[in-house]
């Protein structure tokens, strides 16, 4: 007699949440493959078998102003999320990163004694750290991925686990720079630089022009330079296209890829990376960079008036210190960027010392993320047996 469904209702609002939550997806249905998942997610959740109620691009804005000019649409979905979910009760509702969107909607379920585990917890030790109290509210679980993150929960009387990071279990330890640039074509004694100016639209279309005329100066003093900038849409791509017209730089030696993101990192000798988690695949892959960020102006004062640390990036907040050069906002010039670039990208001492850093940092986060996680959630299933 076939097992029963097991339904569990899950949403991730951008590229690194659709990310994690397919790998945690299919954890859960190696040992439990009658589980079904509904709700919001990107094209990686869709191959594991998700029902998507409504498109994962939706979602994935970031700063003040972008949210506040999505602001309907978005609290809309929210509240047909909740009605759904409402009416089809799941047995149980997974929330992955996005926090914003996510905890009010688990705050709804919750109160209707729907289980609510929240997946990634949100950066309260690093800004607006108030929102743990909305976080008890809203939230029967949170798993954490990284380390210092748990006892602040558990202070706060939140169930939590520590379950590392999955992209550190995902990236391979000793990354193979010499076959990835045979791969790619690319001489071993060129110069490379790895762009990545964002995966939401919104971070392209405030980085690309910077990132471009960053190019132009590098090569003045590089002339063999070659660039890499992977893309995660059709969307994105044609924003930092339009930018290279709008600049006349048509002709720069930049080699535009769809996606292939960690094959750029691991071929290049340096990556000039926004801030976000592909700062973090990049540390896994051990190489130097430099961090940037820019945003609306109301957005860049609404943060700084509520964050607790110097750091933006994560490599600089796991290691509680300024490994890596950050330039964010108006600090974000070409000039500014372009000395950071070559200083770190000259000083092979520097080098050689992060990537011993970045080791270090590896061996932290590698915990089988995606197996203690479906540890964690498989005691709230119900048992399906008929």
């Amino acid at each position: 007699m076939p097992q029963k469904k097991i339904i569990i209702g899950i949403v991730a609002g951008e590229a690194s949440g659709d990310l994690l939550g397919s790998h945690l997806m299919l954890a859960l249905k190696e040992v439990r493959p009658n589980v079904q998942f509904v709700g919001i997610g990107g094209p990686k959740m869709q191959s594991v078998g998700m029902v998507v109620l409504f498109p994962m691009e939706k979602l994935a804005v970031r700063g003040y102003v972008e949210v506040l000019r999505h602001y309907r649409e978005i609290t809309g979905i929210r509240y047909k999320l909740k009605n759904y979910f409402l009416t089809n009760r799941p047995d149980l509702f997974i929330a992955v990163d996005a926090p914003d969107f996510n905890l009010d909607l688990e705050l709804t379920l919750k109160q209707h004694d729907i289980t609510t585990i929240h997946y990634v917890s949100p950066s309260i030790w690093a800004w607006r750290g108030e929102r743990i109290n909305k976080i008890k509210r809203a939230v029967s679980h949170m798993l954490a991925l990284f380390p210092h993150e748990p006892k602040l929960y558990r202070e706060a009387g939140i169930p939590v686990d520590y379950v590392g990071h999955p992209l550190a279990d995902m990236l391979p330890e000793y990354p193979k720079r010499t076959e990835m640039r045979e791969t790619m074509r690319i001489p071993p004694q060129a110069e490379v630089f790895a762009f990545l100016p964002g995966s939401r639209q919104s971070e392209v279309k405030y980085l690309a022009r910077t990132y471009i005329e960053t190019a132009k100066l590098v090569l003045q003093q590089m002339p063999d330079a070659r660039f890499l900038v992977p893309l995660v849409s059709r969307e994105t791509r044609g924003i930092f296209e339009q930018a290279l017209y709008d600049c006349d730089a048509q002709q720069l030696p930049i080699t535009l890829l769809f996606g292939h993101a960690q094959d750029a990192i691991i071929a290049a000798d340096i990556v000039l990376v926004a801030s976000g988690t592909a700062t973090l695949e990049c540390a896994l892959l051990k190489r130097p960079m430099v961090i940037t960020y820019k945003m609306p102006a109301f957005s860049w004062w609404m943060i700084k008036r509520k964050r607790y640390q110097p750091y933006f990036g994560l490599p600089n907040i796991l290691c509680e210190r300024f490994v890596v050069p950050e330039l964010i906002q108006e600090d974000a010039t070409p000039e500014n960027i372009t000395q950071a670039l070559l200083n770190l990208v000259n000083d092979k001492g520097a080098v050689a010392q992060l990537e011993n850093t970045f080791h270090k940092l590896h061996q932290t986060l590698r915990q089988h993320t995606e197996q203690k996680a479906a540890a964690v959630i498989l005691p709230y299933l119900p048992d399906t047996i008929n």
